[in-house]
C-alpha cells in the first residue's frame, strides 16, 4: 500500500502559518534546558495530532481527531522519513463527513482519539466517534484492537449508548497488565470511568458524575497568560481525561483538564465492587495537585509520572512513591511545546509527546486554517 503524503498547498499553508512558532526541519531539533533536559523534534504534521504510542517493535503510531476538519486521514503508522500510512489500511480511513451516509461508522475511523500499543503485538485504536466534539455518530464509538503483524482487526468492542451517551467524548485508554481490562476516561460534558472487560467485550460507567471525574468549577484554563476561550465565551471544560495505570496494574489514576487536581483508585474497586454495580465513590483518593493538565504517562519500571503542563508550554515530573503531598516539578519548559498533550514511551525508555496546539485552533482562533500544523517531540537527557 502507497504511504499517504499530505497535500503540499495544505502544508505550504500550515508551514507559513506554523513559522513563528516552530522550526520547519522534521528532525533532530535540539533545545537545552537549566535540568539537562532537551526535546528532538522527530516528525512535523499538517494536521492536529492528539494521540501517538510506540509499539515493542519500535514502530511509530497517531493519530488524527476530526476536530475542526475533515482529516484525510485517522490513523497512520509514522514511517522514518516521515510519510504517513494508513493504519491499517485505507478503508479504515475512508470514512469522511461527506461521505457518513454511504459507510458504517461501525467499521471505520470516525473521530479517533487515542491509539495505544498493549505491548502483546497489538494497536488499539480508541474512536469516541464525536467529530468537533459535539454529537455522536450512532454506531460510531468503538475500541478496536488491530494486529501489528498483520494490520488485520481481531476485535470490535462496540460502545452503545449507555457507555457512550450523547455529549460523551472517550478520551484515553489504558490496559491491565494480564490484558483482561481496559480503562477509559470521558471528557465529555458528564465524566466518567469506563471500564471495558476485554473478553466479554461488556462495558460499564463507573464513576459517572463523580466530582473526581468532572470538570471543576471555577476554574479557567488559561494559555499564553489569558484565559482561553472561544468568540462565545466558553472556555476549556473537558472532564475526566489524562489517564495512568501503574506499572504493577494496581491504581488507575486520572485528571480533568479542567483541574489541577489527580485522583487515584484501586483497580479491584473497578473490576469487583464497581462492576457489580456498588457505589466506589468514597475509594477515589485524592493523590495531589499537578494544576491544568492532559497527557500523564507511568515510565516503564518506575514510579515517574510524567504530566503535561499546556498552561505553561512544559512538562513536569513527580515521584509517586512520595505520596499525594508532593508537587511535581518542572522537567522541560519549551515555547514550542505549545499543547503538550498525548505521551508514550518507546522499548528504549524514551519518552514521547505531542504538541496539539489546542490553544491555535479554529476552536478558539476563527479564521485561522482549520489544517492545522502540530508536531511529535521526543525528550532527551543531556545537552
Amino acid at each position: 500500500m502507497a504511504y499517504y503524503r499530505w497535500p503540499a498547498a495544505v502544508l505550504a499553508s500550515a508551514a507559513l502559518y506554523a513559522a513563528a512558532l516552530a522550526p520547519t526541519s522534521a528532525f533532530a531539533q535540539l533545545t537545552p534546558t537549566t535540568k539537562g533536559f532537551s526535546i528532538e523534534k522527530v516528525a512535523d504534521f499538517g494536521h492536529q495530532v492528539t494521540g501517538v504510542t510506540i509499539s515493542e517493535d519500535n514502530r511509530i503510531f497517531v493519530n488524527f481527531p476530526r476536530w475542526t476538519e475533515d482529516s484525510p486521514i485517522s490513523v497512520a503508522e509514522l514511517a522514518r522519513d516521515g510519510t504517513l500510512k494508513p493504519f491499517p489500511n485505507e478503508t479504515w480511513n475512508a470514512w469522511r463527513n461527506t461521505r457518513k451516509d454511504e459507510l458504517s461508522p461501525g467499521e471505520h475511523w470516525v473521530c479517533v482519539q487515542s491509539v495505544v500499543a498493549d505491548g502483546k503485538g497489538n494497536v488499539w485504536v480508541l474512536d469516541p466517534a464525536a467529530p468537533a466534539q459535539a454529537t455522536i455518530v450512532p454506531g460510531g464509538p468503538k475500541l478496536v484492537r488491530v494486529s501489528l503483524a498483520t494490520s488485520t482487526v481481531l476485535q470490535n468492542i462496540r460502545f452503545d449508548e449507555s457507555v457512550a451517551l450523547q455529549g460523551s467524548y472517550l478520551n484515553d485508554v489504558r490496559f491491565s497488565p494480564d490484558g483482561k481490562w481496559a480503562y477509559i476516561t470521558d471528557s465529555g460534558v458528564r465524566g466518567a470511568i469506563v471500564v471495558v472487560d476485554l473478553g466479554t467485550g461488556e462495558a460499564k460507567r463507573l464513576l459517572d458524575g463523580d466530582p473526581s471525574t468532572q470538570a471543576k468549577k471555577g476554574l479557567v484554563v488559561k494559555a499564553d497568560g489569558k484565559p482561553l476561550r472561544r468568540p462565545d465565551g466558553k472556555g476549556v471544560e473537558f472532564s475526566a481525561d489524562g489517564i495512568a495505570l501503574s506499572k504493577d496494574g494496581k491504581y488507575l489514576y486520572w485528571q480533568a483538564i479542567k483541574g489541577d487536581t489527580l485522583y487515584r483508585i484501586a483497580t479491584s474497586a473497578l473490576t469487583e465492587a464497581g462492576w457489580r454495580g456498588d457505589d466506589i465513590s468514597s475509594q477515589v483518593q485524592v493523590y495531589g495537585k499537578n494544576g491544568v493538565a492532559d497527557g500523564l504517562w507511568i515510565a516503564n519500571g518506575t514510579e515517574r509520572m510524567y504530566v503535561t503542563s499546556p498552561e505553561d508550554s512544559s512538562i513536569k515530573i513527580r515521584n509517586l512513591a512520595t505520596g499525594p503531598n508532593a508537587r511535581p516539578g518542572i522537567l522541560i519548559q519549551d515555547a514550542r511545546l505549545r499543547w503538550p498533550d498525548t505521551f508514550s514511551q518507546g522499548p528504549d525508555g524514551s519518552i514521547y509527546v505531542t504538541t496539539s496546539r489546542i490553544q491555535d485552533s479554529a476552536f478558539f482562533k476563527p479564521g485561522v486554517p482549520i489544517a492545522l500544523p502540530t508536531s511529535l517531540w521526543r525528550l532527551r537527557e543531556g545537552k
